[in-house]
């Protein structure tokens, strides 16, 4: 049973969407402990980070995303 149907093109789109919030996070956890953000920055980055995996996953297994076929 297909939850989601994807095309090639929205799985690539939904991918490039995970990615840019997992480099959001990456940047939140780089600046959170020097600047004035502090916790809360860290915290927000590591939601991001799960976020954004999430929605790779999803881009992956109902996307088509990485497939050739």
């Amino acid at each position: 049973m297909t939850v989601f149907a994807f095309t090639r093109h929205t799985g690539v789109r939904v991918a490039e969407i995970g990615f840019a919030l997992i480099a959001l996070a990456g940047v939140l956890l780089a600046v959170a402990p020097t600047g004035r953000f502090g916790r809360s920055g860290a915290v927000a980055g590591g939601v991001s980070l799960a976020a954004g995996a999430i929605v790779v996953i999803v881009a992956i297994r109902w996307g088509s995303f990485g497939s050739y076929f």
